[in-house]
């Protein structure tokens, strides 16, 4: 299985980046590789969020996204796709001064064989794109 976590400070609050996380349908206007997100159902303080992402080819998969703990940690698993075996994560938020630390974390596991090294590439290389991706829509947003 593929893990990967980063951490990194952004120049918002933590309500602020929260909002952006949660915000899924305006998700491909700043995540390159996704190109339709759609919250499919929504039972209190959690949500199935179907994702179409590009890498390679179109895939699509159901997350349900559990905002219980919101504002300060966002947390998802897995219900189905044709994409992974296993997509778990959390961010956790956290103020520090006027900006807030984002510690993002995940577990992916490929349906199709994808080898250890070549999977655990594909999650963190995405990593680093990924932020600074949301570094770009809180300064859209909030700079």
């Amino acid at each position: 299985m593929a893990g990967a976590k980063t951490s990194e400070t952004f120049p918002c609050t933590v309500e602020q980046f929260y909002s952006v996380i949660t915000d899924y349908e305006n998700y491909p206007e700043f995540l390159t590789e996704v190109q339709k997100c759609e919250v499919i159902e929504t039972r209190g303080k959690l949500k199935l969020v179907e994702y179409s992402v590009y890498m390679v080819k179109t895939f699509k998969y159901r997350l349900w996204m559990d905002e219980s703990e919101g504002p300060n940690k966002l947390t998802w698993k897995l219900d189905s796709g044709d994409l992974f075996k296993v997509s778990n994560g959390t961010w956790e938020l956290q103020a520090e001064a006027d900006k807030v630390r984002a510690t993002y974390e995940v577990e992916a596991k490929f349906k199709v064989f994808v080898p250890g090294p070549i999977s655990k590439a594909l999650v963190n290389v995405n990593l680093p794109n990924m932020m600074s991706a949301y570094q770009q829509r809180i300064k859209e947003l909030y700079g």
